[in-house]
Protein backbone atom coordinates (compact mmCIF):
# COMPACT_ATOMS: atom_id res chain seq x y z
CA UNK A 1 0.00 0.00 0.00
CA UNK A 2 1.35 3.52 -0.67
CA UNK A 3 2.83 5.32 2.38
CA UNK A 4 1.04 7.77 4.61
CA UNK A 5 0.26 10.98 2.76
CA UNK A 6 2.87 13.59 4.00
CA UNK A 7 1.74 16.13 6.00
CA UNK A 8 3.70 18.79 3.65
CA UNK A 9 4.01 18.23 -0.03
CA UNK A 10 8.18 19.01 -0.35
CA UNK A 11 9.27 17.59 -4.10
CA UNK A 12 11.36 14.74 -1.85
CA UNK A 13 7.61 13.71 -0.52
CA UNK A 14 6.15 14.26 -3.76
CA UNK A 15 8.75 11.39 -5.47
CA UNK A 16 8.62 9.64 -2.39
CA UNK A 17 4.71 8.47 -2.21
CA UNK A 18 4.57 8.88 -6.17
CA UNK A 19 7.26 5.95 -6.02
CA UNK A 20 5.19 4.27 -3.88
CA UNK A 21 2.21 4.15 -5.36
CA UNK A 22 2.68 3.70 -8.92
CA UNK A 23 4.66 0.12 -7.75
CA UNK A 24 1.31 -0.51 -6.04
CA UNK A 25 -0.28 0.02 -9.23
CA UNK A 26 2.46 -2.36 -11.17
CA UNK A 27 3.97 0.49 -13.20
CA UNK A 28 7.20 -0.67 -14.46
CA UNK A 29 10.09 1.37 -13.55
CA UNK A 30 8.13 3.42 -10.89
CA UNK A 31 10.64 5.39 -9.59
CA UNK A 32 11.96 7.13 -13.06
CA UNK A 33 8.67 7.45 -13.89
CA UNK A 34 7.67 9.46 -11.25
CA UNK A 35 10.84 11.58 -11.68
CA UNK A 36 10.09 12.14 -15.54
CA UNK A 37 6.74 13.60 -14.94
CA UNK A 38 7.19 15.70 -11.83
CA UNK A 39 10.53 16.97 -13.58
CA UNK A 40 8.34 17.41 -16.97
CA UNK A 41 5.24 19.69 -14.30
CA UNK A 42 8.32 21.46 -12.82
CA UNK A 43 10.03 22.33 -16.07
CA UNK A 44 13.33 21.43 -14.83
CA UNK A 45 15.53 18.65 -15.73
CA UNK A 46 15.35 15.20 -13.30
CA UNK A 47 18.70 16.05 -11.76
CA UNK A 48 17.94 19.07 -10.76
CA UNK A 49 14.80 17.61 -8.49
CA UNK A 50 17.57 16.03 -5.94
CA UNK A 51 18.95 19.67 -5.37
CA UNK A 52 15.43 20.83 -4.59
CA UNK A 53 14.23 18.32 -2.31
CA UNK A 54 12.52 20.91 0.07
CA UNK A 55 11.12 22.90 -2.31
CA UNK A 56 6.95 22.56 -2.38
CA UNK A 57 5.24 23.00 -5.52
CA UNK A 58 2.43 24.87 -5.91
CA UNK A 59 -1.14 23.81 -5.75
CA UNK A 60 -1.66 24.24 -9.64
CA UNK A 61 1.85 22.31 -10.56
CA UNK A 62 0.84 19.12 -8.07
CA UNK A 63 -2.84 19.31 -9.74
CA UNK A 64 -1.21 18.74 -13.30
CA UNK A 65 1.43 16.29 -11.75
CA UNK A 66 -1.78 14.42 -10.48
CA UNK A 67 -3.45 14.36 -13.64
CA UNK A 68 -0.26 12.60 -15.46
CA UNK A 69 -0.06 9.86 -12.64
CA UNK A 70 -3.72 9.29 -12.60
CA UNK A 71 -3.66 9.42 -17.00
CA UNK A 72 -0.28 6.85 -15.90
CA UNK A 73 -1.88 4.50 -14.09
CA UNK A 74 -4.63 4.47 -16.60
CA UNK A 75 -1.85 3.03 -19.37
CA UNK A 76 -1.18 6.23 -21.31
CA UNK A 77 3.06 5.52 -21.59
CA UNK A 78 5.18 9.06 -20.33
CA UNK A 79 6.53 9.64 -23.78
CA UNK A 80 3.06 10.94 -24.60
CA UNK A 81 2.40 12.36 -21.43
CA UNK A 82 5.29 14.89 -21.40
CA UNK A 83 5.20 14.67 -25.17
CA UNK A 84 9.06 13.44 -26.01
CA UNK A 85 11.06 10.81 -25.78
CA UNK A 86 15.27 10.54 -25.70
CA UNK A 87 16.87 8.54 -28.39
CA UNK A 88 20.34 8.52 -29.92
CA UNK A 89 21.69 11.89 -28.25
CA UNK A 90 18.80 13.80 -29.21
CA UNK A 91 14.97 14.33 -28.04
CA UNK A 92 12.29 14.12 -30.11
CA UNK A 93 8.83 14.98 -29.93
CA UNK A 94 6.05 11.98 -30.03
CA UNK A 95 2.30 12.07 -29.70
CA UNK A 96 -0.01 9.29 -30.10
CA UNK A 97 0.52 9.30 -34.34
CA UNK A 98 3.85 7.98 -33.76
CA UNK A 99 5.63 5.32 -32.29
CA UNK A 100 7.79 5.90 -29.40
CA UNK A 101 11.36 5.48 -30.47
CA UNK A 102 13.06 2.65 -28.19
CA UNK A 103 16.25 2.12 -27.73
CA UNK A 104 16.83 -1.51 -29.27
CA UNK A 105 16.29 1.05 -32.43
CA UNK A 106 19.73 2.83 -31.32
CA UNK A 107 21.03 -0.47 -33.14
CA UNK A 108 20.21 0.02 -36.39
CA UNK A 109 21.02 3.71 -36.37
CA UNK A 110 24.59 2.66 -35.13
CA UNK A 111 25.16 -0.03 -37.93
CA UNK A 112 23.84 2.80 -40.18
CA UNK A 113 26.23 5.25 -39.64
CA UNK A 114 29.44 2.80 -39.68
CA UNK A 115 28.41 2.46 -43.21
CA UNK A 116 27.76 6.04 -43.85
CA UNK A 117 30.60 7.42 -41.68
CA UNK A 118 33.05 7.10 -44.52
CA UNK A 119 31.15 7.82 -47.65
CA UNK A 120 31.18 11.49 -49.21
CA UNK A 121 27.85 13.02 -49.18
CA UNK A 122 25.95 9.64 -48.66
CA UNK A 123 22.02 9.00 -50.06
CA UNK A 124 19.89 7.59 -47.28
CA UNK A 125 16.22 6.37 -47.45
CA UNK A 126 14.37 5.57 -44.51
CA UNK A 127 11.03 4.23 -44.90
CA UNK A 128 8.52 3.84 -42.21
CA UNK A 129 10.03 6.99 -40.42
CA UNK A 130 7.54 7.88 -38.01
CA UNK A 131 9.13 10.39 -35.58
CA UNK A 132 11.58 10.74 -37.90
CA UNK A 133 13.90 9.00 -35.10
CA UNK A 134 16.26 7.09 -37.37
CA UNK A 135 16.60 9.26 -40.33
CA UNK A 136 16.64 12.70 -38.53
CA UNK A 137 19.68 10.97 -35.83
CA UNK A 138 21.81 10.06 -39.42
CA UNK A 139 21.59 13.54 -40.94
CA UNK A 140 22.61 14.89 -37.57
CA UNK A 141 25.68 12.69 -37.38
CA UNK A 142 26.18 12.31 -40.82
CA UNK A 143 26.82 16.23 -41.81
CA UNK A 144 27.06 15.82 -45.29
CA UNK A 145 24.55 13.02 -45.87
CA UNK A 146 21.11 13.42 -47.84
CA UNK A 147 18.10 11.60 -46.30
CA UNK A 148 14.58 10.09 -47.87
CA UNK A 149 12.19 9.89 -45.16
CA UNK A 150 8.68 8.46 -46.04
CA UNK A 151 5.74 7.61 -44.00
CA UNK A 152 1.79 6.77 -45.42
CA UNK A 153 0.31 8.69 -42.34
CA UNK A 154 0.55 12.62 -42.95
CA UNK A 155 0.38 13.11 -38.71
CA UNK A 156 3.44 11.32 -38.24
CA UNK A 157 5.02 13.14 -41.47
CA UNK A 158 3.94 16.16 -38.87
CA UNK A 159 5.48 15.19 -36.19
CA UNK A 160 8.61 14.26 -38.08
CA UNK A 161 9.11 17.59 -39.95
CA UNK A 162 8.98 19.08 -36.68
CA UNK A 163 11.49 17.18 -35.36
CA UNK A 164 13.90 17.82 -38.47
CA UNK A 165 13.44 21.17 -37.98
CA UNK A 166 13.97 21.46 -34.30
CA UNK A 167 17.31 19.60 -34.46
CA UNK A 168 18.71 21.84 -37.18
CA UNK A 169 18.79 19.03 -40.29
CA UNK A 170 15.27 19.95 -42.64
CA UNK A 171 17.08 21.39 -44.96
CA UNK A 172 18.83 17.71 -45.72
CA UNK A 173 16.14 15.86 -45.18
CA UNK A 174 12.99 15.41 -47.32
CA UNK A 175 9.93 14.01 -46.51
CA UNK A 176 7.50 12.15 -48.47
CA UNK A 177 3.58 10.65 -47.69
CA UNK A 178 3.05 7.32 -49.28
CA UNK A 179 3.72 3.58 -49.28
CA UNK A 180 6.94 2.19 -48.72
CA UNK A 181 8.78 2.85 -52.53
CA UNK A 182 5.39 4.35 -53.83
CA UNK A 183 6.74 8.32 -53.50
CA UNK A 184 10.36 7.98 -54.20
CA UNK A 185 11.50 9.26 -57.20
CA UNK A 186 11.92 6.26 -60.16
CA UNK A 187 15.64 6.42 -60.87
CA UNK A 188 16.90 7.17 -56.99
CA UNK A 189 19.24 5.12 -56.02
CA UNK A 190 20.34 5.08 -51.99
CA UNK A 191 23.79 4.26 -50.23
CA UNK A 192 21.74 2.88 -47.31
CA UNK A 193 18.11 1.90 -47.46
CA UNK A 194 16.77 1.68 -43.45
CA UNK A 195 13.97 0.50 -41.67
CA UNK A 196 11.98 -0.37 -38.62
CA UNK A 197 8.95 -1.74 -40.50
CA UNK A 198 5.63 -2.69 -38.73
CA UNK A 199 6.73 -6.13 -37.61
CA UNK A 200 3.86 -7.73 -34.66
CA UNK A 201 2.32 -10.46 -36.19
CA UNK A 202 -2.09 -9.89 -35.98
CA UNK A 203 -1.97 -12.82 -33.79
CA UNK A 204 0.40 -11.22 -31.29
CA UNK A 205 -1.60 -8.27 -30.37
CA UNK A 206 -3.37 -9.49 -27.48
CA UNK A 207 -0.40 -10.54 -26.01
CA UNK A 208 1.44 -6.59 -26.25
CA UNK A 209 1.09 -4.69 -23.05
CA UNK A 210 -1.57 -2.62 -22.35
CA UNK A 211 -0.22 0.93 -23.29
CA UNK A 212 1.60 -0.11 -26.61
CA UNK A 213 -2.01 -1.90 -27.46
CA UNK A 214 -4.35 0.57 -26.31
CA UNK A 215 -2.19 4.00 -27.03
CA UNK A 216 0.57 3.68 -29.85
CA UNK A 217 -0.28 3.48 -33.54
CA UNK A 218 -1.56 0.30 -34.90
CA UNK A 219 -0.54 1.32 -38.25
CA UNK A 220 3.13 1.16 -37.08
CA UNK A 221 2.69 -2.38 -35.03
CA UNK A 222 0.77 -4.18 -37.61
CA UNK A 223 3.05 -6.52 -39.86
CA UNK A 224 0.27 -8.83 -40.99
CA UNK A 225 -1.00 -11.83 -40.22
CA UNK A 226 2.42 -13.17 -39.62
CA UNK A 227 3.95 -9.90 -38.85
CA UNK A 228 6.44 -10.15 -42.04
CA UNK A 229 4.02 -8.54 -44.44
CA UNK A 230 6.70 -5.14 -44.80
CA UNK A 231 9.86 -7.55 -45.24
CA UNK A 232 8.21 -9.02 -47.87
CA UNK A 233 7.57 -6.14 -50.02
CA UNK A 234 10.77 -4.06 -49.02
CA UNK A 235 12.92 -7.20 -49.95
CA UNK A 236 11.05 -7.56 -53.33
CA UNK A 237 11.17 -3.52 -54.40
CA UNK A 238 14.24 -2.29 -52.57
CA UNK A 239 16.93 -3.54 -55.35
CA UNK A 240 16.38 -0.62 -58.15
CA UNK A 241 17.02 2.01 -55.18
CA UNK A 242 20.04 0.68 -53.67
CA UNK A 243 23.29 1.88 -55.52
CA UNK A 244 26.03 -1.24 -56.06
CA UNK A 245 27.19 -2.35 -53.24
CA UNK A 246 24.56 -0.29 -50.94
CA UNK A 247 23.28 -1.37 -48.07
CA UNK A 248 19.64 -2.40 -46.54
CA UNK A 249 18.90 -2.46 -42.97
CA UNK A 250 15.77 -4.10 -41.81
CA UNK A 251 14.95 -3.92 -37.93
CA UNK A 252 13.78 -7.05 -36.60
CA UNK A 253 11.61 -8.87 -33.82
CA UNK A 254 13.62 -10.84 -31.89
CA UNK A 255 11.81 -13.89 -32.87
CA UNK A 256 12.25 -13.05 -36.78
CA UNK A 257 15.80 -13.62 -37.65
CA UNK A 258 15.66 -16.81 -39.81
CA UNK A 259 12.33 -15.56 -41.94
CA UNK A 260 13.73 -12.11 -43.00
CA UNK A 261 17.21 -13.41 -43.55
CA UNK A 262 15.12 -16.28 -45.75
CA UNK A 263 13.74 -13.48 -47.38
CA UNK A 264 16.90 -11.31 -48.16
CA UNK A 265 18.31 -14.55 -49.30
CA UNK A 266 15.72 -15.78 -51.91
CA UNK A 267 16.44 -12.06 -53.71
CA UNK A 268 19.08 -12.63 -56.43
CA UNK A 269 19.97 -9.21 -56.12
CA UNK A 270 21.16 -8.94 -52.79
CA UNK A 271 23.87 -10.45 -50.52
CA UNK A 272 23.01 -11.26 -47.20
CA UNK A 273 25.07 -9.65 -44.53
CA UNK A 274 25.54 -9.95 -40.85
CA UNK A 275 22.80 -10.09 -38.12
CA UNK A 276 23.41 -7.35 -35.61
CA UNK A 277 22.32 -8.13 -31.93
CA UNK A 278 21.17 -5.37 -30.02
CA UNK A 279 22.92 -4.93 -25.95
CA UNK A 280 20.21 -7.44 -24.89
CA UNK A 281 22.38 -9.90 -27.24
CA UNK A 282 18.97 -10.35 -28.94
CA UNK A 283 19.20 -10.42 -32.98
CA UNK A 284 17.73 -6.77 -33.86
CA UNK A 285 19.14 -5.90 -37.58
CA UNK A 286 19.22 -7.96 -40.95
CA UNK A 287 21.64 -6.44 -43.31
CA UNK A 288 22.77 -7.05 -46.99
CA UNK A 289 23.83 -5.33 -49.78
CA UNK A 290 23.29 -5.05 -53.49
CA UNK A 291 25.51 -6.98 -55.72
Amino acid sequence: MPAPTPTVWTIKALLAWTTDFLKSKNVEGAKLETEILLAHVLGCKRVDLFVRYDEQPTEAERAKFRELIHRRVAGWPTAYLIGSRDFYLLSFEVDPAVLIPRSDTETLVGEAFKILKPLAAPAVLDLGTGSGCIAISLAHQKKDSRVTAVDVSPDALGVAKRNATKHGVADRVTFLQGDLFGPVAPGSAFDVVVSNPPYIAQSEFAELSAEVRDHEPRLALDGGPDGLAFYRRIAAGVGPFLKPNGSLLLEIGWKQEDAVRGLLNNRPELELGPTIKDLNKNPRVVTAKKK
